[in-house]
């Protein structure tokens, strides 16, 4: 049998995708003019947040790679063989499947679109040293250019579809907040009350929008000692009178990431922990009040230091106070040029879609001790920011069960 480098299967009818055929192409479009803008011929993408930003396929790697190449002219997914026809029906563009009858025939296929000899962009934070040596190897050429940091500008600034799908992740985050504190009662565990959330989550998601694909949607749901780090899993640790908790809800649409956070409490809150409570809310409001076009996020942090400063609680923050919002997630994906830290010098611009989350942990033994954190989505206007999260925040609202 005469077995093949790669092939196009194309079965079935293309799906509805998370964004119109035109959207796709306005993205296209601005990374062409960056790869001119770079003196760039080709542009091979691997990682999973830019082949769905510019093609809308998410891809599953399980130690497969996974690429798109653009041209002046072309937008290619590569995929895999172990997923058939489903990358073709779910992504813009054309669509080239790959064998593994012989070792690198992913390569071959790449050189098949993208040619020799010619100028290759390529995602420096991304692809391994070994994919560098592949790439090199295969497409041999004439120079490499770096690109990762042009194309997350790119993805800073978000479309009227963007911040339409983002709003609609922020809402369903809410249901899933909202279902977490109903469930919520001392004597049960961390595990039963995030899969509360989690399911009320996918359900929404899944009568919003019914042409998607529905994976990865999670809950982080910590309670006690547990709450000391922000990215803490879940555990089969029991609810008890008094805890402190942290709510995390985190929907997935389509690769589209948004999140709710919140302190709660079982019950009743003890003096020392309502003074610390407040005074991250305080911080967070404040926090708030300064996202707006033309503040850098350098900026904003120091001002916000300054406060907890004022306090004598910086010495318990332990991470930056917001990041970007679009095509990330815990498994992929970083915008981390728009983040609020002190070493980040973006400027705030209308359309970017930016959180606001201090986060104060208190150590074990100490009045107060667990982890506080309040987090809201803000989409940055023309005069200042639109919340676009509803799920409220502070004492008044979250001691439950």
């Amino acid at each position: 049998m005469d077995r093949p480098e790669n092939y196009r299967f194309h079965n079935g009818e293309r799906v509805k995708l998370p964004f119109a055929p035109e959207e796709y192409e306005a993205r296209l479009a601005g990374l062409r003019r960056i790869m001119a803008d770079q003196g760039v011929e080709v542009a091979v993408f691997t990682s999973m947040h830019s082949i769905a930003y510019y093609s809308g396929f998410l891809y599953c790697s399980f130690g497969r790679p996974y690429g798109l190449v653009v041209t002046a002219d072309q937008s290619v997914t590569i995929t895999a063989g172990i997923d058939a026809g489903q990358p073709w029906r779910r992504c813009h563009g054309d669509n080239i499947t790959y064998t593994d009858w012989q070792r690198d025939n992913y390569w071959r296929t790449i050189v098949h679109v993208a040619g020799q000899g010619r100028i290759v962009g390529y995602e420096e934070d991304h692809l391994t040293l070994q994919g560098m040596e592949k790439l090199n190897s295969f497409l041999a050429p004439s120079s490499t250019v770096p690109i990762a940091a042009h194309v997350m500008r790119q993805r800073f600034h978000k479309s009227a579809a963007e911040i339409d799908l983002i709003r609609h992740g922020a809402q369903v985050a809410d249901v899933g907040g909202f279902a977490i504190r109903d469930a919520i009662k001392a004597g049960l565990r961390e595990i039963d009350i995030a899969m509360a959330g989690r399911d009320a989550m996918e359900l929404e998601i899944a009568k919003r929008f019914p042409d998607a694909e529905y994976r990865d949607t999670w809950v982080w749901f910590q309670s006690g000692i547990n709450t000391d780090g922000a990215h803490n899993p879940v555990t089969a640790r029991v609810l008890e009178r008094g805890d402190i908790l942290s709510l995390n809800t985190f929907p997935m649409i389509s690769g589209y990431y948004t999140a709710l956070e919140r302190t709660l409490f079982v019950q009743e809150v003890d003096p020392a922990s309502l003074k610390i409570w407040e005074a991250n809310v305080a911080a967070h409001e404040y926090g708030m009040s300064l996202l707006k076009p033309g503040s850098s996020c350098a900026d904003i942090t120091n001002k916000i230091n300054a406060f907890f400063a004022e306090r004598d609680l910086l010495q318990y923050r332990t991470f930056g106070y917001g990041h970007s919002f679009g095509v990330l997630s815990h498994y992929y994906g970083r915008e981390a040029g728009l983040e609020l830290r002190e070493d980040i010098e973006t400027v705030l611009e209308p359309g970017m879609v930016i959180s606001m989350e201090p986060m104060l942990t208190i150590p074990q033994n100490q009045p107060g001790a667990g982890g506080y954190r309040e987090h809201d989505i803000l989409v940055i206007t023309e005069d200042g920011a639109e919340n676009i999260t509803g799920y409220p925040y502070g004492p008044a609202t979250n001691v439950v069960g």
